[in-house]
């Protein structure tokens, strides 16, 4: 019986994602209509055209006698494509009613938006690079942007919403299948926009359980360069700082440990830790020379510790 469930889905989405949230059928459904009922129009004008074309392809028939009007055709093709555009307009009213009316019983979770990478605050006290969620159980995003505007989507959830910068945007999604999906920004919003990825993580209960245990606890056994790699690559460093002493959008964290950097006000200082601490809390105080100041701060979101190894990391790169 799942197997034919699976792949009655697979046939019904020639081209979609899987659909895994309680709102992705409702999507879908609408799409479809529309689409098909486009394709119906479309044969409609094209089998018309080509037939009218080759009807009075040339003057042999003679002209043809003149019509003004056809009143059983002006009404059908009028109320027709009403009654049409008015079942989309109600469907579309409730779908979207029902997307952006937030259960009361909803979990929540603040979400960061920056340039370029999404961070995810827990209620509990604690930020993560990943969306983690238990299955069947809906989840509210509060959501700000700290520099423009970004777009929060995750196409196999059918949630998409915009991150406008000075106010808070909501939504909210319910995951029913276990998985790791990928999150988009679909709204361009710099150099880096296309490395701008996160993943969701739908978790069982007891799994999540075991995760928000885990999640806030800093595991001290794992080495500082070890720490430091991990957030590296975890925290969007990569999309911006290369370890190959290539450029990119930031200076190369390769060999840069115990050197001078010289700042757009002419200072020149040596890179240490404190200055490593200072670039990732505040990075727009000194602005090296040659590079846009346009890393965002990591206050709040790093731990001490966290720091501490991206320091240690950075000094491992020779």
């Amino acid at each position: 019986m799942k197997e034919k469930f699976e792949d009655a889905s697979t046939l019904q989405n020639l081209w979609m994602p899987d659909q895994v949230s309680t709102i992705a059928p409702e999507v879908d459904s609408l799409f479809y209509f529309i689409l098909y009922w486009v394709y119906f129009f479309l044969a409609i004008v094209v089998v018309g055209a080509i037939y009218f074309g080759w009807k009075y392809k040339s003057n042999e028939r003679g002209t043809t006698q003149p019509l003004d009007h056809n009143n059983l055709l002006e009404i059908t093709w009028t109320l027709f494509p009403l009654f049409l555009t008015m079942v989309v307009f109600f469907w579309g009213a409730k779908s979207y009613l029902k997307m952006n009316i937030v259960p009361y019983d909803a979990m929540e979770v603040n979400v960061k938006a920056q340039k370029w990478f999404f961070s995810f605050n827990y209620k509990e006290g604690f930020n993560s690079s990943e969306l983690v969620v238990p299955v069947n159980r809906p989840v509210k995003l509060i959501m700000e942007s700290q520099d423009v505007l970004h777009g929060f989507y995750v196409p196999d959830f059918r949630v998409k919403m915009d991150i406008i910068p000075n106010r808070y945007m909501v939504t909210w999604f319910e995951a029913t299948k276990v998985g790791e999906y990928d999150i988009l920004c679909t709204e361009y919003c710099g150099t880096a926009h296309s490395q701008m990825l996160a993943k969701v993580k739908v978790l069982n209960q007891e799994d999540y359980d075991k995760w928000l245990e885990k999640a806030n606890v800093v595991d001290e056994s794992i080495p500082l360069v070890e720490l430091g790699e991990i957030i590296y690559n975890k925290n969007a460093c990569n999309t911006c700082h290369s370890i190959d002493g290539s450029n990119m959008i930031g200076p190369s964290f390769k060999g840069i440990w115990n050197t001078t950097m010289e700042h757009t006000d002419g200072s020149k200082v040596l890179v240490d830790e404190n200055y490593i601490y200072e670039s990732i809390i505040e990075p727009q105080k000194k602005i090296i020379k040659g590079y846009e100041g346009v890393m965002p701060s990591y206050k709040g979101i790093l731990r001490d510790r966290e720091i501490l190894g991206v320091v240690e990391y950075i000094k491992s790169l020779k």
